[in-house]
This record gives structure tokens, C-alpha cells and sequence, in this order.
């Protein structure tokens, strides 16, 4: 690239940057701390789309977990002491209402004032806690939310994997039940690519955080089942829902899930460190990249699926902002693919326009169709809905721009 082109194309990152910086200080913090329960604790668990909050709403503890990992993460690149203090009272919630003391693990769902209401154990849910305690312990330093990081990891691992990988869902004292929290398209799946990635992101900010050999070796072994039984080269794809034995028992394309994984494994194996590793993933996430730019990307925002080749056009806020990531990484990975950085800017240009709720007091709208009509039926905030994906969006543009500055 000639130093014009160059040029050129840093005063558009920096751009990028600026905007997500804004976006972020002026409207997903602010947002998010209003939803603070200074009564209850945590943080309120719905609000509709006319912008109505219920106080006395159930509060997954999904929810929570992204909460804490999301004011931590922000503490730490802003430094912002009113971030942290967010992230203290998050903390707090989880460990005297959401953390099961007696048989361990984190509960599904608590009340608006903290009893237990779903107490299934989700591996997912487990792991989602730890990601948030490794980045609460970095932004605090706080050895007790460590160690209960690593309490979730030895739990995870003896009581919610078999011999192949990690099952999903768990009645209160770990004995197996159906999988309904996470399947969907008329399945029941034993294993799902969906957990198999978070446990690797929560995984990936643990060892990051200790450096423990024994997530190091997790690690890696979650890597060889992402190659070896959910990639499949063929079709360029993941496969998303599986029996026991990684049998695919649905012909589905996440094209979300996909462009959301190519930048998580590389980011997990950049943490490992461990250069054979990160050329054999670098081949997958690379072509996963590359097969969700030709299919599902319109030239200003991504498509939510297919289904046995049927497409589902939906425009889903979680999916956008991982678009956003997902194409700024695989420009990082290959900057000869100015496309990807192009992809990168339209589906950030999209979100501004179509799936950002403008009016007072908002944040994101949950959905809107691919001309960008929001979906009036769904709310702005929910168990599944929080500053996880959008906030992530804005904290690693700003990371990943600035520390190349």
C-alpha cells in the first residue's frame, strides 16, 4: 500500500475510533447505568419497546454476567472510577444472589429482589460468569472473584463435560435435562457450537488473567474440536447443533455465530501464544471470514441465517455489532482485503441509522428488518439483551485501533 493509501486508511480507523468512543460514553454507559437497582441490586431485567421499565422483573443472571464483564472492560480501558463502581455492584449481586452456595454454580434467573426462580445449571451461564469474574479480578484486583472464577472452571470441568466435550443444561444439583434454553429450529441438541464458544471466551480471559496450565490445556483441546467436529471445510461453515457424538442435527448456517467466532478463536489463540496453533485457526477463522463476506453481507449490514438454505433476512442487534468486530479483524488479519474494512464501516453506518434507537432513554433496538423497520414486538432490554455485544463492539474498535496507533 503507498503511504497515500495509507494515510488514508488510518484517518479512517481513527474516525471509526472516535465515533465507537462516543457511542460508547454517550450512549451505552449511560444507559446501562440507569438500569442499576440501588434498591434490589443488580441491574433491572426488562424494559419494552415503548421504553417502559419493569422493576419487578426477573433478572437472568446471564444478564448480570455481561453486565459486570462490561462495566469491568470499560473501567479498564477508560478509567472511569464511576465504571468500576458499576462493576462493584454487579459483582456484588452475583455473588450473594446469583452464585448457588450450597450445591455451586450460577442459578438462571433470580427475582427482582434476589430469590432464585430458574435454578437450572447452564454450562453456558457457568461460563459466562467466569468471563466476567477473570475481568472483574483484572479491573479490581480482587482475589476473591478469582478464585471464584476458577471454583466455575473446575466446576465446569467435572461436572458439565463428557469425554467428547460439554454438555449444556443441568437441574440444581448438575444432573442432566433437556437443552431448551439453548435450542431452537425444532431441535433438542446435546452440545451446541453456541456454548462450546463461550466456554472458549471465558476459557481464553481466565488464562489470560493466570496463565493456569490447566485452562492453557482446555484451551487447546476446545481449538482441535472446533477443527476436527464443528468446522466443516465443505460447506465453510460451522455446524451449530449436535448430538452427543458431534453428529450436526440441523442443516443451519449462523452466519452471526460464524463471523463472531473467527475473531474470538483468533483472539484466544493470540492469547495463547503458540504459533502452530495460530496458523492451523488461522486457516478456519480466515475462511469463515471470508465465506460470510460472499454470503450473507448485503454491503451494509449481515443477514441473521439460513436454515436448509432458506435465508432469514432479520437484522439482529447482536449480529450486527459482531459484524463490525468480526470484518475489522479479519482486515487486521489480511489488510490486502480493504473490503473487509469497507464491510466494516457500512455495517457500522447501518447500525447508526437503522438499529440504534434514537429516541430519549434507549440504547439498541432488538431487531428491524433488512430495510431497517424495527420490530415493535420486541423489547430494548431482556434476559438475552445487554451491553455484552454492542459494548464489546465499541471497546475492542477502540482497543484494536488505538493500540496500532
Amino acid at each position: 500500500m503507498d503511504q497515500g493509501k495509507n494515510n488514508q486508511t488510518n484517518q479512517r480507523l481513527k474516525q471509526l475510533s472516535r465515533e465507537m468512543k462516543h457511542h460508547l460514553k454517550t450512549v451505552i454507559i449511560p444507559f446501562w447505568k440507569k438500569l442499576r437497582d440501588n434498591d434490589n441490586g443488580g441491574f433491572y431485567g426488562f424494559m419494552d419497546y415503548n421504553l417502559q421499565l419493569n422493576q419487578e422483573a426477573e433478572k437472568g443472571c446471564i444478564l448480570n454476567s455481561r453486565i459486570l464483564w462490561f462495566f469491568s472492560n470499560a473501567y479498564l480501558l477508560l478509567k472511569e472510577e464511576s465504571l468500576l463502581k458499576e462493576a462493584v455492584h454487579a459483582y456484588r449481586f452475583m455473588m450473594e444472589k446469583c452464585l448457588d452456595h450450597k450445591n455451586g454454580g450460577i442459578f438462571w434467573s433470580m427475582s427482582y429482589d434476589g430469590k432464585p426462580v430458574e435454578t437450572i445449571k447452564h454450562t453456558y451461564n457457568q461460563a459466562f460468569a467466569i468471563y466476567a469474574l477473570a475481568s472483574y479480578y483484572d479491573a479490581s484486583c480482587d482475589q476473591d472473584a478469582l478464585k471464584t472464577a476458577m471454583e466455575l472452571f473446575e466446576l465446569i470441568e467435572t461436572k458439565c463435560r463428557d469425554a467428547s466435550g460439554y454438555l449444556e443444561a443441568f437441574d440444581e444439583e448438575f444432573k442432566v435435562i433437556d437443552n431448551d434454553k439453548l435450542s431452537e429450529n425444532g431441535v433438542m441438541a446435546d452440545k451446541t457450537m453456541n456454548t462450546l464458544l463461550h466456554v472458549f471466551e471465558a476459557y481464553t480471559e481466565l488464562y489470560r488473567v493466570t496463565k493456569s496450565e490447566k485452562v492453557k490445556a482446555r484451551l487447546e483441546e476446545i481449538l482441535e474440536v472446533f477443527a476436527d467436529k464443528v468446522y466443516n471445510p465443505k460447506l465453510h461453515r460451522q455446524e451449530v447443533f449436535f448430538d452427543r457424538e458431534y453428529h450436526s442435527i440441523l442443516d443451519l448456517h449462523s452466519y452471526g455465530h460464524d463471523i463472531e467466532t473467527a475473531w474470538l478463536i483468533d483472539r484466544g489463540c493470540e492469547v495463547l501464544e503458540d504459533k502452530k496453533i495460530i496458523e492451523k485457526m488461522e486457516e478456519i477463522t480466515k475462511d469463515l471470514t471470508d465465506q460470510i463476506y460472499k454470503v450473507a453481507f448485503d454491503g451494509r449490514s449481515l443477514a441473521n441465517e439460513a436454515e436448509n438454505g432458506i435465508i432469514n433476512h432479520d437484522r439482529i442487534w447482536w449480529v450486527q455489532a459482531e459484524t463490525v468486530v468480526g470484518f475489522l479483524n479479519g482486515y487486521e488479519k489480511t489488510p490486502s482485503k480493504i473490503e473487509y474494512l469497507d464491510a466494516t464501516e457500512a455495517s457500522w453506518n447501518f447500525i447508526k441509522e437503522y438499529l440504534w434507537d434514537h429516541r430519549n432513554g434507549s440504547e439498541w433496538y432488538w431487531r428491524v428488518d433488512k430495510d431497517g423497520k424495527p420490530d415493535t414486538q420486541k423489547p430494548i432490554v431482556e434476559p438475552w439483551k445487554c451491553p455484552y455485544h454492542n459494548g464489546r463492539m465499541c471497546l475492542e474498535v477502540i482497543r484494536r485501533i488505538e493500540n496500532a496507533s
